[in-house]
């Protein structure tokens, strides 16, 4: 067995500015690395990310080096394995339901999408990314979630806060002071519209939690819908954000996916390429092998699914974004008990409801600039902006 190399060159700047060229390297090189800047060991190929995450009894969720403790104020479902995490999960799982996505949600973000994407000016340069991906992320949560009363721009920096606070490997003090202040926010809102779902129970989220028959904790409700928030803005966010850009820089591409109303292969190429959750945290149980390398326990293995996505083993030029590649199954929504509870929402409301009804709006919508796209993000990414012409 081979020792684990150390990588002291790669900083955590060069991976939020871009880290595909390294992960391309690390893969060809060193798959198994540990990075000395994070004192985390990075995975960076697909069978041994996939293989992670599918046996939590040997790589817990359950890291302590995590800064999502101090972030969420909370021990959260997502640093828990086994009947805690199910348990967790499970108690508002009922809100993401496939029926409860065809009966509420779905009729809902179809109104939603379509109240949005009206307010938009034909004609005009926008930046879909501030005017329309981030807001309409936002207001489709608060009512999943039950948080109606919460504005865009409210749901939005929360999220952003958490997620600044979640990726806050360095410990920079002052951003965990900003999740901090997001925390008292959400807790405010969160005890201020408890008794509106207690007495009108209804499909969210929150509302499904407090009127279960066998309740978990407050404080672990609160901890769900933080986590909720934290994930279920940026993600969409993200997502719709990459696959607009991936097919108005590919118009060939973009003219055959109207044409075949190839809308779900469309956002699935786009989330594998660029995963909106890039990498994950797991702390070995035991010792372990991974490829050549023998890890001890309690150490913290970083699973990079930004890299595995475009694992030259599964994907032939995975660098690249294509809509009609060979489709292998990817891991941006992750695998094993973990798996994304939101998937199949952003599934239906991005690649049946968002992407047609935007490009049968607005046929002719083209990017002013490519190049003024800036992209950034080590453990979430997306682009920062998005300048189209509405046409």
């Amino acid at each position: 067995m081979l020792d684990i190399p150390v990588n002291e060159a790669v900083t955590l700047a060069d991976l939020t500015r871009d880290p595909y060229p390294i992960y391309r390297q690390m893969r060809a090189e060193t798959p198994v690395v540990r990075v000395a800047q994070t004192n985390r060991i990075f995975v960076t190929r697909f069978e041994h990310t996939k293989w992670i995450k599918e046996n939590p009894e040997i790589f817990s969720s359950d890291d302590p080096m995590t800064p999502m403790k101090p972030a969420f104020q909370a021990h959260t479902l997502m640093r828990k394995d086994g009947d805690e995490h199910r348990a967790e999960r499970m108690a508002m799982q009922p809100a993401f339901s496939p029926k409860v996505i065809r009966t509420d949600w779905a009729e809902l973000y179809t109104k939603l999408a379509e109240d949005y994407v009206s307010r938009l000016p034909k004609g005009e340069t926008v930046d879909l990314f501030a005017d329309l991906c981030g807001p309409i992320a936002a207001r489709i949560l608060a009512h999943m979630l039950g948080l109606e009363e919460a504005t865009d721009e409210q749901m939005q920096r929360w999220s952003q806060r958490l997620i600044d606070g979640a990726g806050n490997f360095g410990n920079d003090p002052e951003l965990f002071a900003l999740s901090d202040a997001a925390n008292a926010e959400m807790n405010a809102l969160f005890e201020q519209v408890m008794p509106r779902h207690i007495a009108a129970p209804n499909n969210s989220a929150f509302s499904v939690m407090l009127n279960a028959k066998m309740p978990i904790p407050v404080s672990q409700m609160y901890a769900n819908i933080k986590i909720a928030i934290g994930g279920g803005i940026n993600e969409p966010r993200d997502a719709l954000a990459t696959i607009l850009y991936g097919l108005l820089t590919n118009p060939e591409q973009l003219e055959e996916v109207k044409r075949q109303e190839a809308w779900l292969d469309a956002f699935e190429e786009g989330v594998r390429w660029v995963a909106p959750i890039q990498v994950s945290g797991r702390r070995t149980t035991q010792e372990v092998q991974i490829g050549d390398h023998v890890i001890g326990p309690n150490e913290t293995v970083m699973t990079i699914q930004a890299s595995a996505n475009r694992d030259e083993a599964i994907y032939a030029d995975g660098e690249a974004f294509n809509v009609f590649r060979d489709k292998h199954p990817h891991q941006a929504f992750g695998s094993g008990p973990h798996h994304c509870a939101g998937a199949q929402v952003a599934r239906r409301t991005l690649g049946q409801i968002m992407l047609p009804l935007l490009f049968e709006r607005f046929p002719n919508m083209a990017l002013t600039d490519p190049k003024e796209v800036i992209w950034s993000g080590f453990g979430f990414r997306g682009p920062l902006n998005l300048p189209v012409t509405l046409a």
